[in-house]
């Protein structure tokens, strides 16, 4: 009996898990059993890999070969097992020293010709196996940059089958021309385009959009640089054309650098998920997020068949999620956002398994007031008839905007606003510097607790350990006495009045940062407009 093993690591979603690939070798019929719970793919790999061995010039082994993945308890998909599957036969067949093998981790699918393509989820697959103890990677010649951000963890990036057999038999390595298949899933290559209808990858903002080209709307753009500073949600109402989605692409730009942490867990989504942008390994800038209102709610949170798949929300992680036309996404697909809102990650599970995915996302909602987005008290342009409006409105839920911290109208931009645009507003750089500022007081107080931002606080935290000024609160707790306010709405109060205070450089939040906080939550004005036209220049 010949035996052979070498390792590899199952996905469940994000989490891996390290799998000992073992192969026995025995006199008898000739025959490739695979066994310990593989999937459909998984289970063609015996094809695969026999194609890939016989190609790249060795005798395929003509005995009862059995491949057994340990620990069989656990579900194990894809074709990222192909080489070490194809490495631990050969160890078997003697044709590789099996000491070499036993302490590599091996992840990469097989092509038939013995090319080593790559998979998804090489990065959080690494990380597994490093956090098990390993040392030693072996991933495909393109994924090899993507691996190399795991520290402590040496990498080899092979090109075929037969240059890994070389460097494991200390032979003379063969030459191979480049694989230029790229990224793999090319059919999801139109979801990582810019502008792509539907977008589902989440990409950084694109740097030619600057908030100086938002005309007027100041209190809409205080509203963008309060989410940005304390990672708050938002809710932008207003007609066509008055410069809701110019304010929300130009979010992400404002948002801090992600840290590196932080750039491991968004890379690490994004790999899972296949859409890491070509020759960018590691994304250190927030990610935005975009889908069609027509996205199904497991495109939004996460599912497909078998194990699950990231969705939008977690594909925004650590950036922000832009929900355009809110009111025509599918109601069961907006109530679905709710979980994530309040605890930051996402559990789906399934027959095959269950899945836990990062979803720290800041949340912009745009909404036109009514089916033709002409509606205002002020105005009489609107011919919706009144249950048209309220139905149309109704179409997110209370409880979704229970969530959302900051509420604003964005109002229609008139003649004489575009006329006065020669003198345009703060730049994106201008408006980034403060967010940064204000980000770090928050960092500095937080400093020993599990919390980033503002937003992510308990309730209970604030009221015992952070204290707004005495009588600052008052109106606030008034509007939960008379109903205006939920338990939940006054937490999040104090939480963006904490944020207007770090942006106005104040130790505690007062009463004019606490009614700023209230207006931007109700909508009611409370003897505030100076506040919000001059908050941007009181750094």
């Amino acid at each position: 009996m010949a035996f052979a093993r070498t390792c590899s690591v199952a996905l469940v979603g994000v989490e891996g898990v390290v799998v000992e690939v073992q192969a026995d070798l025995e006199p008898g019929v000739a025959a490739f059993t695979l066994v310990g719970l593989p999937d459909k793919s998984l289970t063609e790999s015996r094809d695969r890999v026999r194609a890939a061995v016989v190609n790249s010039g060795v005798q395929w082994p003509q005995k009862k070969l059995t491949v057994g993945l340990s620990p069989a308890s656990v579900p194990k998909s894809g074709s990222g097992f192909d080489i070490a599957v194809a490495a631990a036969v050969l160890g078997a067949a003697e044709r590789i020293d099996p000491r070499v093998l036993a302490d590599i981790v091996m992840i990469g699918e097989l092509g038939l010709d013995g090319r080593v393509r790559p998979v998804r989820g090489i990065l959080p697959a690494v990380l597994a196996a490093a956090d098990a103890g390993y040392e030693q990677v072996v991933v495909p010649e393109s994924a090899a940059a993507e691996a190399s951000l795991v520290p402590g963890v040496s990498v080899l990036g092979v090109r075929s089958l037969r240059q890994l057999i070389a460097v494991l038999a200390d032979e003379p390595v063969p030459d191979e021309e480049p694989d230029q298949q790229g990224r793999p899933d090319p059919l999801l290559s139109g979801l990582r385009a810019p502008g792509a209808a539907g977008m589902l990858g989440a990409m950084p903002c694109d740097q030619g959009h600057d908030l100086a080209d938002v005309v007027g709307q100041q209190a809409a753009r205080t509203a963008v640089e309060i989410a940005a500073a304390g990672g708050h949600h938002l809710f932008l109402e207003g007609p066509p054309g008055a410069g809701k989605t110019m304010l929300a692409e130009r979010l992400p730009a404002i948002l801090p650098g992600l840290g590196r942490q932080e750039s491991l867990e968004v890379t690490a989504v994004h790999s899972v998920a296949g859409l890491l942008p070509t020759g960018r390994p590691l994304i250190d800038t927030a990610p935005y997020c975009a889908p069609h209102h027509s996205a199904t709610m497991q495109s939004l949170v996460g599912g497909g068949p078998g194990i699950a798949r990231p969705g939008a929300v977690s594909l925004s992680h650590r950036g922000v999620l832009f929900l355009d036309e809110a009111p025509e996404f599918s109601g069961q697909a907006l109530d679905a956002l709710r979980q994530p809102l309040e605890s930051g990650h996402v559990v789906i599970a399934r027959s095959a398994g269950v899945v836990r995915f990062p979803a720290r996302f800041l949340m912009v909602l745009a909404a036109n007031p009514c089916p033709c987005g002409r509606f205002s008290p002020q105005d009489q342009l609107c011919e919706c008839p009144s249950p048209a409006i309220r139905r149309y409105q109704a179409r997110l839920s209370g409880p979704l905007l229970d969530r959302v911290d900051l509420r604003v109208e964005v109002e229609r931009v008139t003649r004489a606003g575009l006329a006065a645009c020669g003198t345009p507003g703060e730049s994106t750089a201008t408006v980034a510097d403060r967010v940064r500022s204000a980000r770090e007081r928050a960092a500095a107080r937080l400093d020993g607790t599990p919390w980033r931002t503002n937003s992510e606080v308990p309730g209970r935290e604030l009221r015992r350990r952070w204290y707004a000024v005495p009588g600052a609160l008052d109106e606030a707790e008034r509007g939960l006495e008379r109903g205006a306010l939920t338990a939940r709405g006054l937490d999040r109060v104090l939480r963006v009045a904490w944020t207007v205070a770090d942006l106005a450089g104040h130790d505690r939040p007062d009463a004019t940062d606490v009614a700023l906080a209230l207006h931007l939550r109700t909508g009611v004005p409370r003897g505030t407009p100076m506040r919000i036209e001059a908050i941007g220049a009181m750094t």
